[in-house]
């Protein structure tokens, strides 16, 4: 009895040893900084952004198929019974949700690059506003940054005013990920839509609209400043249809969040790439980011840049419900005076040289 309780005393006294040596092992490990925790929440707000644009509507839509061929169809069931009883709610102000703008995860969102949003201008809330938003980039990140969540400020720096931001319309016919887009203030980018919102929608209405659209993201590249401008004008037409005011707006630094491989105008890759932005609404780029490990990897992730939206001063437009030509071109040279003279103002106080140019295609 005397060893067995000698060799059981030896094992406690081994596994305290043990234990005691794991936990100074533990307490020696370096706990992760604050800054270490603010840096992995940026991150992974900027990862679920990512994701939910890119694999939310087609996840949904595949899943939703899937339950058709199990025993949970009434789901997929009531689901298109929904779609179609909501079908025309996008095109009619859509469906936003206030605390969506308030979610915390925006903040860390906004942190990350970081965005910034700069006032140059009041817009009075008794008006109806079109937000040209150049340039288009890839992802048009700090468009949504500064126009659908509130973590830049928006709300306080034009009160009164609702923000709203365009994106393509079969965005809005992808299951689950229409409802994410009404939610934060989005809106398909057709006559009808943005009508609804300068028409019936009351005033102080911010409709912003990136008007360089896919075809500018081709030629999306750190340092390139072109923007497809000239030839746009129906933004121009809808705002002299419904006495909305134009407001040019810049993010500066747009373009230095991912690596693109531009193929040469000409190129069998290029006409490829502008026959399916034709057919489908957007052009398949070739890009790429950081990865999750660091920022020298490589990956889906944007770098982490700084991004300034500036917004300039409202050109004033008047009412006229069946515009001319003449009339639909004069205020578009307005528009792009007033977004050359936003560019040259600010151009060197972020990131720009004084060099740098904006061309216009």
């Amino acid at each position: 009895v005397t060893q067995e309780v000698a060799r059981c005393s030896q094992r406690w006294l081994c596994n305290r040893a043990s234990v005691q040596t794991a936990l100074r092992t533990l307490l020696a490990v370096p706990w992760p900084s604050q800054r270490d925790l603010r840096s992995w929440l940026q991150l992974l707000s900027v990862l679920q952004w990512v994701l939910s644009f890119l694999l939310l509507g087609i996840v949904s839509l595949l899943l939703l198929i899937y339950l058709v061929f199990t025993s949970f169809w009434p789901i997929s069931a009531l689901y298109l019974a929904w779609i179609i009883f909501d079908w025309d709610t996008p095109e009619k102000g859509g469906r936003r949700l206030p605390c969506l703008r308030r979610w915390p995860v925006w903040k860390h969102f906004r942190d990350y690059f970081p965005v910034k949003l700069v006032k140059t201008h009041d817009l009075s809330p008794s008006h109806n506003y079109i937000i040209g938003s150049h340039p288009h980039g890839i992802l048009c990140v700090g468009a949504f940054c500064n126009f659908i969540t509130g973590s830049t400020g928006f709300s306080e720096m034009f009160p009164g005013i609702r923000p709203f931001l365009t994106t393509l319309a079969g965005n809005f016919r992808l299951p689950v990920f229409r409802e994410y887009l009404m939610s934060g203030g989005l809106c398909p980018v057709t006559r009808r839509a943005i009508g609804y919102l300068l028409s019936q929608n009351g005033t102080g209405n911010a409709v912003a609209i990136v008007i360089g659209g896919a075809a500018e993201s081709l030629s999306c590249r750190p340092g390139i400043t072109t923007l497809i401008l000239k030839n746009r004008k129906g933004f121009v037409r809808m705002a002299l249809q419904h006495g909305a005011y134009l407001v040019p707006s810049f993010s500066f630094g747009e373009n230095d969040l991912f690596r693109q491989v531009v193929f040469e105008e000409g190129s069998w890759m290029r006409s490829i790439q502008q026959r399916f932005q034709k057919m489908m609404g957007f052009a398949p780029c070739v890009f790429y980011g950081r990865g999750l490990t660091s920022v020298q990897s490589r990956g889906f992730l944007p770098y982490p840049r700084p991004i300034t939206t500036v917004v300039g001063e409202p050109v004033m437009v008047p009412k006229i419900e069946d515009p001319s030509h003449e009339m639909v071109d004069m205020y578009h040279e307005m528009y792009v005076r007033s977004l050359l003279k936003l560019f040259n103002e600010n151009k060197t106080k972020y990131g720009l040289s004084e060099s740098d140019e904006l061309h216009i295609l």
